[in-house]
């Protein structure tokens, strides 16, 4: 029987055994923490019963993705779960940009940009189900439903500056920006409309959901799933050397690649070394989870629908924002993302006291505390929020690189999404899993088609092994 090894049990490493396991591979899963789950962990601190996700919170890209929905993971538990409104970014005359559940409610709520609005997703959504796997597969590949992707990309290389120059109101390009700042880069370099349009048109066509119970059930469901084939789940794992996972026929590593180059050390080819070990970096997040007595106070009262607050202010200080994190300078007012999945699953309420997730854009590996900065900006759309709060949990760029090493910095993305690294990961070759060891791939966030609870990257390299084995 064929064995193999998957280090890192992140949402790909979970995807990489399972899919490997499907086909009959003795598949082994080790991980360094004390639990699976990279960025889709969940935890109870604050209050008995609240509960707040670790990282990753809201799931367009996860309840679309069709290795996800290739699974019965219903059986396993897992429900997803949303809010009346998916996304509002307020403005500080109390107005604000409103992405509903569908376009043609969301565009009729833009005025003069609602046709705008149809014209970039109404195509795309309509036929998700052809465009969607090409999305979330590797981008250099020849698609299978070509007329259909060219209308979602023909926008998608342009700098998202330059698409909200099309919008005529201050509210429909400070919804843009904020969506399109999910991209950790300067709002005026090329490309950075990409993960903007996939992230809206996911959205779209299956609505900005969370997990019930959390993101960790979203784990626990897909471990409860490589168990049921067989797969075996090891913990509190650290490899550092090759010796330790050499026996397997096949490695898969869903790490960074600056750790797969420390473990596979001199065997890596000397041109993959080189790449893996000048891999760049983009910039951190800084995270605070609140308890809240009463919710958030927002003075915008879609804002107190929505699962998703996101504050940055106009479409200018938005992009003000994403290039000070660049150079390296904190702002003094962060873009802050505000997580309110209580709105969609009051079960991780405690009565009265709600858990509200936050993070800051901050420079990478940022050493300041950024707490006073976002609890005033959500005080800034809020006024009367920070009365409201009864207990506060702080997850700084070092700690996020301690609670998931492939977050170095704070770099939850796992790596810059600049052009080069978002078409083809951490070098520039058409087989971005491979690591041109036979047998060992990479298949982490840092290859395409990158971040997010998918688990595609981890789907595209054990099917990419399979392959290289004549299955």
């Amino acid at each position: 029987m064929t064995t193999a090894t998957v280090v890192g049990a992140g949402p790909n490493g979970l995807a990489a055994a399972i899919t490997l396991a499907r086909e009959g591979v003795d598949v082994t899963l080790l991980e360094a923490a004390d639990t699976v789950g990279g960025g889709i962990r969940s935890f109870e601190a604050l209050a008995p019963g609240l509960i707040h996700d670790h990282c990753a919170a809201m799931h367009p890209m996860a309840v679309g993705s069709p290795f996800l929905n290739s699974l019965d993971l219903a059986r396993h538990g897992l429900r997803w779960l949303a809010a009346e409104i998916d996304c509002v970014q307020p403005l500080d005359d109390g107005t604000a940009g409103v992405l509903r559940r569908t376009v043609d409610e969301t565009a009729a709520g833009m005025g003069p940009d609602g046709a705008l609005w149809k014209a970039l997703f109404d195509s795309t959504v309509r036929n998700i189900d052809k465009v969607g796997p090409a999305i979330l597969s590797p981008l250099l590949r020849v698609p299978k439903h070509p007329i259909h992707l060219a209308r979602f990309g023909a926008p998608a290389p342009l700098p998202a500056s330059l698409l909200a120059r099309a919008f005529r109101t201050p509210q429909a390009r400070a919804l843009w920006g904020g969506v399109a700042a999910h991209t950790f880069r300067p709002l005026h370099q090329p490309m950075t409309s990409a993960i903007g349009l996939g992230l809206l048109s996911a959205g779209h066509a299956y609505g900005w959901k969370v997990a019930e119970g959390g993101s960790g059930a979203i784990a626990a469901a897909l471990t409860a799933e490589l168990l049921a084939l067989g797969g075996t789940v090891e913990t509190g794992v650290r490899v550092t050397s090759l010796r330790e996972v050499e026996s397997s026929d096949l490695v898969l590593f869903d790490l960074d690649p600056a750790q797969v180059a420390g473990i596979v050390g001199d065997v890596l080819p000397a041109r993959v070394r080189r790449a893996f070990e000048g891999f760049r970096r983009g910039p951190g997040a800084f995270k605070v989870d609140f308890a809240v007595q009463g919710g958030v106070p927002w003075t915008n009262p879609d804002a107190r629908r929505s699962s998703t607050v996101h504050l940055g202010g106009d479409f200018a200080e938005t992009a003000a924002t994403e290039r000070d994190i660049a150079a390296g300078r904190m702002p003094d007012r962060p873009f802050v993302l505000v997580g309110q999945q209580y709105l969609a699953d009051p079960s991780r309420s405690a009565g009265d006291i709600h858990p509200v997730w936050s993070y800051a854009h901050v420079p990478g590996g940022y050493t300041g505390d950024a707490t006073e900065a976002i609890i005033a900006q959500i005080e800034r759309f809020a006024p009367g929020f920070r009365e409201r709060i009864v207990g506060t949990a702080v997850c700084s760029t070092t700690e996020m690189s301690r609670y998931n090493a492939n977050f170095v910095g704070g770099d939850i993305n796992t790596g810059s999404k600049d052009p080069l690294q978002l078409v083809f990961g951490p070098r520039i070759t058409l087989q971005p899993y491979d690591l041109g060891v036979p047998g060992m791939y990479i298949c982490s966030a840092a290859t395409p088609p990158g971040p997010a609870a998918h688990g595609m990257c981890g789907h595209h390299a054990a099917t990419r092994a399979l392959r290289q084995l004549g299955r």
